[in-house]
């Protein structure tokens, strides 16, 4: 029984982490009043980097980097086009769903002449190895570094937001943009910022997805994870906490996937498949009333306009 528990644990850490940096990256871009609907195209950009740069490297940690550096820069284009242009940001979103799958299987089949990629190297240390532990039943907590990753994120975001005065400027411009400016806060620099990082954390969670868990590239490598992040803010109030909390939520519905999945139970796989999307549409259908988001999310500021 202990084993069965423990690695339930072990696949809810796993499955959840990439969720964590999607949603984490949703928090601060959303708390600076910009919309990031982009997070599925931003993790599918750094699983494929991730991926790449570690097959030709042989070095996972490089990987791990050039992911959030490759989610941070297509998510300038998003920066450009909401903060710049002053664009739609739910359209700037999509397009950016669109290039992200588009680009990462464009270069995926240029770089291996296919669609899919392994890694015959090494891949991110998981933290109760097999090794070490031998027989024990903690080596059901297969969990590789990520997991602890995702939640060293998730409590400096919390800091940052709510005990730095940085942290304070990020808010005023997601609640009253106008005001912040008078105060002499950089509107448009503070949105730049914030959904730079909001890319590069959506990257490191494309990258926990390819180096961690499945160990290779695919179109569908990314499928619904970077929605679900999005779904997971709004459940956990644009908050890094909450949002976490909800990706271990969403996280224990795919692990129960997998477990059902593998075992004696005579449920049918289409059933299992689905059940992370619908705990995700009944958690929109619940909470999202119920949530409040900043009251500058998805408008445009425009300097001397209140």
């Amino acid at each position: 029984m202990l084993n069965e528990i423990l690695l339930l644990i072990g696949i809810t850490l796993m499955y959840s982490t990439p969720l964590v940096f999607g949603a984490l990256g949703g928090v601060i871009s959303e708390r600076s009043g910009v919309i990031n609907i982009g997070i599925e195209g931003m993790m599918t950009v750094g699983a494929f980097t991730a991926a790449a740069v570690s097959y030709f490297t042989g070095n996972p940690w490089l990987g791990l980097l050039a992911a959030g550096a490759a989610g941070g820069l297509i998510s300038l284009l998003h920066a450009i086009a909401s903060v710049t242009f002053k664009a739609d940001q739910t359209i700037s979103g999509i397009a950016i769903n669109l290039i992200g799958p588009g680009f990462a299987l464009f270069f995926c089949r240029m770089l291996f002449d296919k669609a899919t990629m392994t890694l015959p190297g090494k891949t991110l240390p998981k933290l109760f190895d097999e090794k070490i532990f031998g027989d024990s039943a903690m080596k059901n907590l297969n969990v590789d570094i990520t997991v602890v990753l995702g939640l060293i994120a998730a409590t400096a975001m919390w800091f940052f937001l709510y005990k730095t005065k940085w942290g304070l400027h990020v808010r005023a411009v997601g609640e009253h943009p106008a005001a912040a400016d008078t105060l002499g806060i950089n509107v448009s620099r503070t949105r730049y910022l914030c959904v730079i990082v909001s890319g590069i954390l959506a990257g490191f969670g494309g990258a926990s997805m390819t180096l961690a868990i499945i160990s290779q590239f695919t179109p569908t490598a990314i499928s619904g994870q970077g929605f679900i992040a999005m779904a997971a803010v709004i459940f956990g109030k644009w908050t890094p906490f909450g949002a976490y909390g909800a990706c271990m939520l969403f996280g224990f519905a795919q692990a129960l996937t997998v477990v059902l999945g593998g075992g004696n139970f005579a449920v049918p796989s289409q059933i299992l498949a689905m059940l992370p999307y619908v705990l995700t549409i009944v958690v929109l259908i619940l909470f999202v009333g119920r949530s409040v988001a900043p009251k500058a999310d998805g408008e445009p500021y425009e300097k001397g306009v209140r």
